[in-house]
């Protein structure tokens, strides 16, 4: 297992991933790492110590890299820190929103941030941190608490917003105007998304669970088009198994994702996805994998092990083989990859 490294020794120019840890709710013990690629070392509580604070905050839950600067999102704390990804040092924070899940870059003048029960996105300036502007996305709906936004991916002018919880709806904003424009019914509870090299958008739905008042129904791995807007590809998953998260590599041609273990599929296959990583568990929480990251660099995979979400997490990192290469110690419940 990788040590821990001093702070003095980072001041990091190099090629490196940020591991954002989730830590436990209401517990204010969220965190960041940062493993330097180039050198193989790990440093965690990275934010709290370059900056003498006591905490990240209350659930981290992403963060975006623009250039050099990092925006992570702090879920139940309502608000994202901006840090120098070199330094590590505070550069300002983004406050008044209500439960901030995802950072989408615009343009440079113009991001948007979804909400988990905010019922809307926000228009954010990532130069300035000011909120500018919100997106209704309330579809007035008394039973559910909809619509909660997740992820984003963008084509042309349009940004398309998966609503995972209690939710079947791809949202299509139109960045020009800011309004939602059209919207996208999807297996239950779309999970996270990626785009690959023909425009396609890759959606991974976790299929709900048994007693959700929402539905259960057979996860599923769907392909859409997003100038049509139809689905053109749906491969289910056994009804028991809980998809987690997907990532795609650089060429965007081979997609990998968590359920239960990692499996890879090629984009312009007609073939069932192929199990690329077994899990090192039985029966753990998702069997043990939390997040699955690729490097847009060298297309090595990392995958984060939350163990049982309430200690410190393992994150493992692979060959586009798959064969193991390193392992090293981060926060508690390691949950987004974020690479510079």
């Amino acid at each position: 297992m990788k040590e821990q490294t001093a702070s003095s020794v980072f001041n990091e120019k190099s090629h490196g991933v940020f591991i954002v840890n989730e830590g436990l709710f209401w517990s204010d013990n969220a965190s960041l790492s940062y493993y330097s690629i180039d050198s193989q070392k790990v440093q965690n509580n990275i934010f709290q110590e370059a900056n003498s604070v006591e905490s990240l905050g209350d659930v981290a839950n992403s963060m975006f890299i623009h250039d050099t600067i990092g925006y992570v999102v702090i879920n139940n704390s309502g608000k994202i820190y901006a840090l120098h990804t070199e330094t590590f040092k505070y550069l300002g924070k983004i406050i008044g929103l209500v439960s901030p899940r995802y950072f989408h870059l615009v343009n440079e003048t113009k991001a948007y941030v979804t909400d988990l029960y905010g019922k809307t996105i926000y228009v954010v300036n990532p130069l300035t941190f000011s909120v500018d502007g919100q997106i209704n996305v309330d579809n007035n709906s008394g039973q559910f608490y909809q619509h909660a936004t997740e992820q984003m991916v963008q084509y042309n002018e349009f940004v398309f917003v998966n609503c995972w919880s209690f939710d079947n709806q791809i949202l299509v904003i139109n960045s020009n105007t800011d309004d939602v424009v059209d919207s996208i019914q999807v297996p239950i509870q779309p999970k996270a998304m990626v785009m690959d090299k023909f425009d396609h958008i890759w959606v991974l739905t976790d299929g709900g669970y048994d007693g959700n008042p929402y539905g259960y129904e057979q996860p599923a791995l769907i392909a859409i088009d997003p100038e049509t807007r139809e689905i053109l590809k749906d491969i289910r998953f056994d009804i028991e198994t809980s998809p987690a998260d997907i990532a795609i590599n650089s060429t965007k041609d081979t997609l990998y994702f968590i359920n239960g273990d990692v499996y890879r599929y090629i984009v312009s296959s007609d073939s069932e996805p192929e199990l690329f990583i077994e899990s090192p568990y039985s029966n753990a929480y998702l069997r043990g994998f939390s997040a699955i990251g690729v490097d847009p660099n060298t297309n090595e995979i990392y995958l984060a092990d939350a163990i049982d979400n309430t200690q410190n997490g393992n994150v493992y990192r692979y060959k586009p083989s798959g064969i193991a290469i390193d392992t090293f110690k981060v926060g508690i419940l390691p949950t987004y990859f974020a690479f510079k």
